[in-house]
């Protein structure tokens, strides 16, 4: 039997790069910090959504499809959403329904697979409240003037484990205020309570709604259990999001920090043009701005780009960046032509070599890249059409691995992988038949959304007496 890959990651939890090895082979299980719904994805989002795409898609290439399974969350209940509820007008799950269709199709748009598991907040409060309840039956959170608080001194030494910050740090960079009702002011909120016109639930402290940590604690535990082997997300989220997350979870259950999730990713930062994005600069990069009248080859694009540095690094958004990745999409392009018409070998299941071990090493995808940039200079020179098939396969394999498709020169949503059109006539009749239903249901928050997302699959959608008419933009 062939020895197994091996992959290199650095775990910001032991900060060192070591050999990922997971608790289960047959069951390797990740979660990502997915968006919070009450606008569109900018190109940070839009950078941990395809970088936990790629580590996902090197896990099943390694140990097969079945044998992984990609956790990532939609916060719905937050209160950004409700800020935007009361700005709009909008009702919450409208707002939260509209922005998760976008968020999807903008995703799927560069590349990315809808993840195995993508489960709601707002559908696991009871998971939370019971969380909660464990913790306080454990003195590890109090009741206080209505909330409850997590109680960080009585967590102990383990709290900073993830970020390294001080007893100090940890205060100025909670980000939260002091307020009152807290016995420590590092300590944080679990539940709160909610007014009348607020979202909320029952619960043993009255009606509330839960605080953002407890979300996911509760969700990744219910749907991949304790402990799971990745957790991630943009390197923002390390203070205070995850360190809260591994001391409710690890409070809870009476665990050390490393036996909530194994190893701990974080992707850098994303700067415009050298500077932080930012709404007081007015250069936030919204995906769905970005993909707006572009074709659908578009997308292969902006995910080249996303990629160009190495996941941990900080990535400049710039027109240089674009440009580079539009160079390499035109040269896999090249090779597809010259290669049109020819069956990939199905024998053949190997990515290029130098390119997997290059996604092996902690994803270096710059590095994967230039190998890649080499097997397309070789598949341009090569003139043994006894080739041709050996060397076709090999690119699909390892562009696969990569989440990039070619689309071919007519811009078609064609997939060199499974040689099914993507977002077809019959797919986008179906959406514009259920926005139809939605209307008359009366459900406009639902047919908003599907108009929406229409709109980023580049379709516009026309109402007439006649009924509604669609075209490709």
């Amino acid at each position: 039997m062939p020895q197994r890959a091996q992959i290199n990651l650095y775990n910001s939890l032991t900060r060192e790069k070591t050999v990922f090895t997971p608790i289960d082979e047959k069951d390797v299980r990740l979660y990502a910090c997915g968006p919070t719904v009450y606008n569109f994805a900018h190109i940070g989002n839009a950078r941990m959504a395809v970088v936990f795409d790629v580590l996902t898609r090197l896990l099943k290439q390694i140990y097969g499809d079945n044998a992984v399974t990609y956790v990532s969350n939609i916060t719905d209940v937050d209160d950004k959403i409700m800020a935007a509820a009361k700005e709009t007008g909008r009702r919450i799950n409208e707002i939260t329904e509209h922005y998760t269709a976008i968020y999807n199709a903008d995703m799927k748009a560069l590349g990315c697979k809808t993840p195995d598991i993508q489960p709601r907040a707002t559908t696991h409060i009871s998971d939370m409240i019971e969380l909660i309840e464990t913790l306080v039956q454990r003195d590890m959170a109090y009741e206080s003037d209505g909330h409850v608080l997590f109680n960080v001194p009585e967590y102990g030494d383990a709290y900073g484990a993830l970020s390294g910050r001080s007893r100090e740090e940890q205060v100025a960079g909670s980000r939260v205020e002091i307020a009152s009702y807290k016995r420590d002011p590092a300590d944080f909120v679990l539940w709160k309570p909610s007014a009348e016109d607020e979202p909320g639930w029952d619960s043993p402290w009255g009606r509330g709604r839960p605080g953002w940590h407890i979300e996911c604690s509760a969700m990744a535990e219910k749907h991949l259990k304790l402990p799971f082997d990745i957790h991630g997300g943009g390197a923002d989220l390390k203070f205070p999001h995850h360190e809260n997350e591994i001391a409710q979870s690890c409070g809870a259950h009476d665990l050390p920090p490393e036996d909530f999730a194994r190893y701990w990713v974080h992707n850098g930062f994303v700067t415009v043009e050298g500077e932080k994005m930012s709404k007081s600069l007015g250069n936030v990069t919204l995906v769905h701005d970005l993909l707006k009248g572009k074709p659908e080859s578009y997308g292969m694009v902006l995910r080249i780009a996303l990629l160009s540095a190495q996941y941990r690094k900080p990535l400049d958004w710039s027109e240089q960046s674009i440009h580079q990745a539009e160079k390499l999409y035109e040269k896999i392009g090249r090779a597809f032509e010259k290669l049109e018409g020819v069956y990939p070998d199905q024998e053949v299941k190997d990515v290029d070599e130098s390119v997997f071990a290059a996604m092996c090493d902690d994803l270096n995808t710059p590095l994967a890249f230039s190998k890649l940039n080499a097997l397309l200079s070789s598949i341009s020179s090569a003139d043994s059409k006894q080739m041709y098939p050996i060397l076709k396969a090999i690119l699909i394999n390892s562009l696969q691995v990569l989440g990039i498709e070619y689309m071919g020169a007519t811009q078609k949503a064609t997939s060199v992988f499974s040689g099914q059109e993507g977002d077809t006539d019959a797919e986008i009749e179906a959406l514009v038949s259920e926005r139809t239903k939605a209307k008359q249901n009366k459900d406009f928050a639902r047919a908003d959304a599907i108009r929406d997302e229409l709109q980023a699959l580049h379709v516009e959608v026309t109402d007439t007496p006649d009924g509604p008419v669609w075209r490709r933009m």
